[in-house]
């Protein structure tokens, strides 16, 4: 498949979509639509980049996927003619079996469900990925030209949280602290907690300003099936190493619910937020003690 010049990340991306037989072009192109029709506007430059790398993307896709990505497109104004027509053209030459005349008519299809959020199908794409899409998942989050998000502040609160939960070998605490102080639904935030695979972690950790030794504390305790391999959690200290944090900060906006998505991010609370609000400020004065 020829490799676009205008992705410098991408020639081994490519490269890494066909290692050892597996095949996970049709996941990037239809996380890469996603991201591009969360976008209402885009510049020349950044649908050129689109369209360049769906183009090499579409013959290598499987027929549901072509029909995923081309409902999306259609729904989206402005979506590339150029792209439509590719993927019209991969459906004409796909083979269509013949149904013998004396076969029965085949049964309805079912209907289809509402249709999702692009977010949630990214975090659906994410957690069902193997490691390696996950990878590829990241490395292109922000290719495409998606809004930039927010970084948070740095969670001191939170990641002091999450360590302690981890220590004590404690996913449902680890869960909820994510919950309350990311904004993410309960049963996502269990997800992360217990994901065997630890990508989600490492997004959660970058976004949120975890230093690597915590992560790395982390890793070790809050999942056996991660902290087992210390192949594995050397794997993930690399990942952690070479994810930027703009793009955890967009998977982690992906994840959030909606409402959290509209607040100024700042450093999440916990527990004790409200006796830190109670507590005086610099400029106050506090009674001494009475002696005993």
């Amino acid at each position: 498949m020829p490799k676009s010049s205008a992705y410098p990340p991408l020639d081994g991306l490519l490269d890494l979509a066909c290692r050892d037989g597996v095949d996970i072009r049709p996941t990037l192109l239809r996380v890469l639509t996603d991201l591009y029709v969360q976008k209402p506007i885009h510049t020349a430059y950044e649908e050129t980049q689109y369209v360049e790398l769906a183009q090499g993307l579409i013959n290598g896709a499987d027929a549901s996927t072509r029909a995923a990505v081309a409902a999306s497109l259609r729904g989206y104004p402005g979506a590339p003619k150029s792209i439509l027509d590719a993927l019209a053209a991969a459906e004409s030459r796909a083979p269509h079996p013949l149904t013998p005349l004396e076969a029965p008519a085949p049964p309805q299809p079912a209907p289809k469900p509402a249709p999702k959020r692009p977010s949630d199908d990214l975090a659906d794409l994410f957690f069902a990925a193997p490691s390696s899409e996950r990878r590829l998942i990241l490395a292109n989050i922000d290719v495409v030209g998606t809004p930039r998000a927010q970084l948070l502040a740095p969670a001191h609160e939170t990641v002091a949280h999450l360590e302690a939960a981890a220590l004590q070998r404690d996913p449902r605490d680890f869960a909820r602290t994510l919950e309350s102080a990311l904004g993410l639904d309960h049963a996502l935030a269990e997800r992360i907690a217990t994901d065997e695979g630890g990508e989600a972690v490492v997004v959660v950790a970058r976004a949120i300003g975890m230093k690597a030794a915590v992560l790395q504390r982390i890793l070790l305790f809050l999942n056996p099936a991660i902290g087992q391999s210390i192949d594995r959690v050397y794997d993930l200290a690399d990942l952690f190493g070479t994810l930027t944090p703009q793009a955890a900060a967009h998977m982690l906006s992906t994840w959030r619910k909606p409402a959290a998505r509209k607040q100024v991010p700042h450093a999440p609370v916990l527990y004790d937020d409200e006796r830190r609000r109670a507590r005086p400020s610099a400029g106050e004065t506090r009674s001494a003690p009475r002696p005993e």
